[in-house]
């Protein structure tokens, strides 16, 4: 027992031989893919992990750092004992958790933000953008990808910025990943309405609008994601599927257009609208340059997503290990939960390369088809009252649907309208997916127990699961957290709901800097595994810590490039990409919208940060790395809890 002090964070998931229990228990489960947790763990809090302890009853590693969640107790001996409806299944397939992955990048980015880079900073821009920002969503994906293909656990985010670089910054990832797909799911749901604005008939109709798609779609939505996983898996493959042939369709589309097809007098349009190719809005930025920096901010929103199937991995399959294998990999015995990486390798691989690849490609072939000075073309909102000088109205149509409708084809706009609102609809399905599981792995090890505050009774609430093992009511917070959203636009006259439109977009802006914030700290958490591992790599042989050798090829699961180069770079981008190309806009001169969307995520996210700090009483300071002993048990407890979740 540790002496009287104020209250502090426990961690509520298994070290050590907790670990085990499970593993000894899961045999004897009715459902082999459901995670069982054990009858009863027995934990002591601790306050600082600078003062290691030996329990002989419990062997708790010296840092009880929390991973799926936390909570506020007195110094006391608490129990806690999970129940089967706080476990979720593992059902999904390397194909599952690919296109969970594909709907969540390919939606609105592309073809609706392209629009407004192209408006903004002329067809370079377009280019450069997408290039720039997926090489960038590259580098983080590498340095995620080799700490996932280790420990694909639950909370794999928040777990990896707690245990490598501070716990409370974990949790603040963790809320702040929450939010931004929680906020996406009614972003998007505004944004689908404002395509189906493009046919008169819908944009006319406020009752449309309210009771279909506020409304029934969004209910739609929620009863997908209540499905069982494994129903729910086959329809992201299904939709995902539809979603890449909608893309292959556009593209072949677009080069049609560019040779002629439609056109009047049949004549290639070849490259004319390349003639200035770094044209721009002179309203909205003072050179080129700037404009890319506001394009590049822009086209951030575009590859939110690329890194969620470190979510998904919470309920991906176990698979085993073949008999019979002949390669020198499969050769060396190994326990299946050492394996488990394999699911998610895939695509936590090349979803990146995958999307810069289309984005990219894309976003150039919509530059050949449609000149920049185009009135359809979006413009940034909060520039969206000044009209052009030779347009009779603001822009408000997606680029894609734009080309389609001056290539003379007929229906083509509205094949590629039903596109685009396809693409939308999925992608806010997979939205609310993640922001779920999210909240799930927050708060599914807290104990919302007698003598636990209401709070934290309420989050433990959110951590439950029903009998298909899907969080139903971490689905249904999620979707109802900022479902008000999207109903703002049925207020006011034109002028107002234009008010309305730059709120809401200011949200989503808020959305994708989150991700930066995110992606910014598991780089900074790879920086500090990888100096930690190389550092201590004597000590972790000496302790037989499995997987720690990066130059062990048999059974490293996957060493990425260039390392630790490729992670200094790519934390130093997100931060240029969240302060400098996030406040350009503000070069011109100062707008409220600008200025808000990227700062204030940064001013909530350090102040959430800080406030819990003080709550716990804990150190400004970092996780201690420098003991090899004490990371050697860091690293084992890691594979533990992976270990612990094996079915």
């Amino acid at each position: 027992m540790l002496p009287s002090q104020g209250p502090v964070w426990i961690p509520l998931t298994s070290p050590s031989n907790l670990a085990s229990q499970i593993r000894s228990t899961s045999t004897q489960t009715e459902d082999a893919n459901t995670i069982q947790p054990p009858q009863e763990i027995v934990a002591e809090s601790s306050d600082n992990e600078s003062n290691p302890r030996s329990d002989s009853s419990l062997d708790v590693p010296p840092y009880p750092e929390p991973i799926t969640g936390f909570c506020i107790v007195s110094p006391k001996l608490i129990t806690v004992t999970p129940s089967p409806d706080r476990t979720v299944k593992r059902s999904l397939k390397g194909i599952h958790i690919f296109m969970i992955t594909i709907n969540a990048v390919l939606g609105t980015g592309l073809y609706w933000r392209g629009g407004q880079v192209l408006e903004l900073g002329g067809p370079l821009a377009v280019v450069l953008s997408f290039l720039l920002v997926g090489l960038l969503s590259w580098s983080v994906m590498q340095c995620v990808s080799e700490m996932l293909c280790i420990w694909p656990i639950p909370g794999a985010l928040s777990v990896y910025v707690s245990e490598f670089v501070d716990v409370e910054l974990g949790i603040a990832v963790g809320v702040a990943y929450w939010f931004t797909y929680s906020m996406a799911f009614s972003t998007l749901l505004a944004t689908s309405a404002a395509e189906f604005n493009f046919w008169p008939v819908i944009n006319n109709s406020t009752g449309i609008h309210a009771g279909i798609l506020y409304l029934l779609i969004p209910l739609i939505i929620v009863w997908a994601n209540a499905f069982k996983i494994e129903i729910y898996g086959m329809l992201e493959v299904l939709t995902g599927g539809i979603k890449l042939l909608c893309l292959a369709i556009i593209v072949c589309a677009l080069i049609a257009i560019n040779r002629g097809v439609g056109q009047a007098d049949s004549s290639p349009l070849g490259v004319k609208y390349w003639s200035s190719p770094t044209a721009f809005d002179s309203d909205a930025a003072p050179n080129w340059f700037t404009a890319l920096l506001m394009g590049m901010s822009i086209s951030t929103f575009s590859y939110v997503g690329i890194e969620i199937v470190a979510a998904s991995a919470l309920e991906a399959k176990w698979p085993h290990q073949k008999s019979g294998s002949t390669t020198p990999s499969d050769a060396i015995p190994r326990p299946n939960d050492t394996l488990i990486g394999n699911t998610v390798k895939l695509s936590a691989i090349y979803i990146s390369i995958f999307s810069t690849a289309a984005y990219t490609i894309a976003g150039f072939l919509v530059t050949l088809d449609i000149g920049r000075e185009d009135c359809e073309l979006p413009r940034v909102s909060w520039l969206s009252d000044d009209i052009k000088d030779h347009c009779p109205t603001p822009g408000s149509k997606a680029a894609f649907v734009t080309v389609a409708l001056k290539s003379g084809i007929p229906h083509l706009a509205d094949v590629f309208n039903v596109f685009l609102i396809f693409t939308c609809l999925t992608c806010t399905s997979t939205n609310l997916y993640v922001a779920s599981r999210t909240l799930f792995g927050l708060t599914s090890g807290l104990e919302g127990g007698k003598g636990q505050p209401w709070y934290l009774r309420v989050l433990a609430w959110f951590g439950k699961t029903n009998r298909h093992k899907v969080p139903i009511r971490a689905v249904l917070f999620s979707a109802i957290a900022f479902w008000w959203v999207p109903f703002l636009q049925l207020i006011g006259e034109p002028e107002t709901r234009n008010s309305i439109n730059m709120f809401i977009e200011m949200l989503s802006e808020m959305a994708s800097m989150g991700v930066l914030i995110v992606w910014g700290c598991e780089c900074l958490a790879f920086i500090r595994y990888y100096h930690c591992i190389s550092t201590h790599q004597y000590i972790l042989r000496e302790k037989g810590v499995l997987q720690v050798e990066r130059d062990n090829y048999n059974e490293y699961p996957y060493r990425s490039h260039g390392q630790p180069l490729l992670a200094y770079l790519a934390f130093v981008g997100c931060l240029f990409l969240l302060v400098v190309a996030g406040g350009a806009a503000l070069w011109k001169g100062f707008h409220f919208l600008p200025f808000v969307a990227p700062y204030l995520t940064i001013f909530v996210f350090f102040g959430l940060w800080a406030v819990l700090k003080i709550a716990r009483k804990a150190r400004w300071a970092f996780v201690d790395l420098s003991d090899g002993h004490m990371v050697a048990k860091k690293l084992q407890k890691l594979h533990e809890i992976r270990g612990a979740t094996q079915t």
